[in-house]
């Protein structure tokens, strides 16, 4: 079983950027891919970027593509996004999952409580 938690949300400028970082429990981390996705209010949870187990593979969402980047560490246990030239567009509740590989998007659970981003035009 692995728990996950989220950090690293707040507000920002467009142009601007953040970095997100998702912090795993449990010794099993590196079994799993990782996942972030995001919910925008009235709006459905959506795909913006996996990467598998050792991170040698990287899958990213048409809308984000160019300007996140997701990463692991796994000795930390932990996945970052790296956010840059952030958009209006981009505001919405983003949470981290694990699922088996990188493409099983509809796989993905264990959710974390989500960390809000904000991006002011």
């Amino acid at each position: 079983q692995v728990q996950l938690v989220e950090s690293g949300g707040g507000l920002v400028q467009a142009g601007g950027s953040l970095r997100l970082s998702c912090a795993a429990s449990g010794r099993t981390f590196s079994s799993y891919a990782t996942g972030w996705f995001r919910q925008a209010p009235g709006k459905e949870r959506e795909f913006v970027a996996t990467i598998s187990r050792y991170g040698l593979s990287t899958y990213y969402a048409d809308s984000v593509k160019g300007r996140f980047t997701i990463s692991r560490d796994n000795a930390k246990n932990t996945v970052y996004l790296q956010m840059n030239s952030l958009k209006p567009e981009d505001t919405a509740v983003y949470y981290c999952g694990v699922g088996s590989t990188i493409y099983a998007l509809d796989e993905y659970d264990h959710w974390g409580q989500g960390t809000q981003v904000t991006v002011s035009s």
